[in-house]
């Protein structure tokens, strides 16, 4: 049956292709007020985005018999025109990125009218609704750094293995060392997730051409290592970050250090992450302080607030953080979290911060409008960069 299925999306996705290719060009009438977003392939297509953040949708597709969008888990029923086109209009979207589905007689596909990014264990179609006053996202005409894909060999997995690397505005002409933040991403994606869907090269171009943050190199690597005896980097504890904890600061931290510029103490390293990558900066940023002396936490669900979640205790896991407070606090230049305010995690990431404070613990704390999504990790990213290396 699994087979039967992935057989069928291989073929719709070639359908719709063939499709698209087939139809001749013809000028639509779109909307008043409705634009394509950056995700699309065609910038004079569908989807379009109205101008109440509502998304609407069209697909070819006159021989099925239901299509549907499922778009950030929300599933809208498309209607069948007479030329064989399916429509639909979602609700308002907040602003940001949202990854969708085509999901044709039953069989979820991406949709290749738009670009696909590796997220939700697989590729997936996304939709960009832009924010007011986000400039720093986006493309600016400033000095621009390179992002460039590496690889490496890890002695946990037995195997080569992709980083993507960004390297500021004049870091190829110029002989001097930078500090080194190491960015993780969350579960469900990958290395390609920080750089590509978080805008991590657009968020530090601005900063640093701004004078907001200093010059600095970011290295996303991936952090689902399953090592040779069976360990894994999954779960919220000490004992499953091993695998990647090994990954990181064995193969990953010396590999960047012997190829790139990088100042080597620990004032230069920082650690964050996002949400499994989050998880990962908290455990292993806090309990190798002789590593890293700067970590960001970003919409973890350690706390609480996701499936499998415990009741957390704080010193139990980082030891010392509240009965030794003073020696802690003087490990750490920067600890910051963050989370949306429409994140189911949101109210225990406030308890587990309010706890921190009472306890004496210097942590920095803010929320952003948004659920679980890209929107608020970029803005965390976007806080956290200013903070660093100062």
């Amino acid at each position: 049956m699994k087979t039967t299925r992935i057989v069928l999306a291989f073929m719709l996705s070639a359908f719709f292709c063939s499709q698209a290719a087939a139809q001749p060009f013809q000028r639509e009438s779109f909307p008043d007020g409705s634009f394509s977003p950056v995700t699309n392939i065609n910038r004079g297509s569908y989807p379009r985005v109205l101008s109440d953040n509502s998304v609407m949708f069209r697909v070819n597709a006159p021989q099925a018999q239901q299509v549907q969008i499922d778009l950030g888990g929300v599933k809208y029923d498309m209607v069948k025109s007479e030329d064989g086109a399916w429509k639909v209009t979602t609700k308002p979207q907040v602003p940001g990125f949202h990854y969708y589905f085509l999901i044709v007689d039953g069989v979820s596909v991406a949709d290749p009218a738009s670009q696909s990014f590796y997220g939700c264990s697989r590729w997936s179609s996304a939709i960009e609704i832009p924010e007011a006053g986000m400039e720093d996202f986006e493309v600016k005409a400033v000095p621009h750094g390179d992002v460039r894909t590496v690889y490496y060999y890890s002695k946990v997995e037995e195997a080569w293995r992709p980083l993507m690397v960004y390297t500021p505005a004049g870091y190829n002409e110029g002989s001097q060392d930078y500090p080194v933040v190491y960015i993780q991403h969350g579960g469900g994606e990958d290395h390609r997730g920080w750089m590509e869907q978080g805008r991590t090269a657009q968020i530090m171009d601005n900063l640093i051409a701004s004078g907001k943050a200093v010059p600095m190199i970011v290295v996303s690597s991936n952090s689902n290592v399953r090592s040779r005896n069976g360990g894994f980097s999954g779960g919220y504890s000490w004992q499953g970050m091993q695998a990647f904890r090994s990954e990181l600061l064995e193969n990953v931290v010396p590999f960047v250090e012997k190829n790139y510029r990088t100042k080597r103490d620990r004032k230069s390293r920082a650690m964050c992450g996002l949400s499994m990558g989050g998880g990962q900066s908290f455990y292993i940023g806090l309990r190798d302080p002789e590593v890293f002396a700067n970590v960001g936490v970003f919409s973890t669900g350690m706390f609480g607030g996701i499936r499998g979640a415990s009741k957390f205790d704080l010193e139990t896991e980082v030891p010392g953080i509240l009965t030794d407070t003073k020696t802690f606090n003087k490990q750490f230049d920067v600890f910051f979290l963050s989370c949306g305010e429409q994140d189911s995690r949101i109210g225990y990431t406030r308890e587990i911060v309010k706890k921190m404070h009472d306890g004496g613990v210097e942590v920095r704390f803010n929320s952003y409008p948004g659920d679980h999504e890209w929107q608020v990790w970029r803005k965390s990213l976007h806080e956290f960069a200013q903070y660093l290396f100062k």
